[in-house]
């Protein structure tokens, strides 16, 4: 079963996110709603998330810095960018984000991301 780290802002997407991916049948190990809280939760977890999925603008740290904090940590880890400021794209990418989706998102696009990270390490 795939595991996601969910971090995101928003609580409302959040949740949405959230029931998503247990729709697709994957786990959600924890949720951060910034990017210190983010960095404090996947220190936390001995079982890493196979999936990070990662807000942009958030309060406390934004998604670049949150980012490069956790593959200090984990250089392993699988980014998915998920933001509606399309203009980090080519930063997010560059600093090791597996891959960058722009929101507004189908539930389709968000499946097929997710599996296409999981399946190419």
């Amino acid at each position: 079963m795939i595991s996601v780290l969910i971090v995101e802002d928003d609580l409302s997407l959040q949740r949405l996110y959230e029931m998503m991916l247990k729709t697709f049948g994957f786990n959600v190990l924890a949720k951060a709603s910034n990017g210190k809280d983010a960095i404090d939760v996947f220190i936390s977890l001995d079982i890493k998330p196979d999936v990070i999925l990662m807000d942009h603008r958030m309060p406390v740290k934004n998604g670049i810095d949150t980012t490069i904090e956790i593959l200090k940590c984990n250089s392993h880890s699988k980014i998915i960018f998920v933001s509606a400021d399309k203009s980090i794209k080519k930063e997010a990418l560059s600093i090791g984000a597996s891959r960058f989706i722009e929101k507004p998102f189908s539930v389709t696009k968000l499946h097929e991301e997710i599996n296409k990270v999981v399946q190419n390490p």
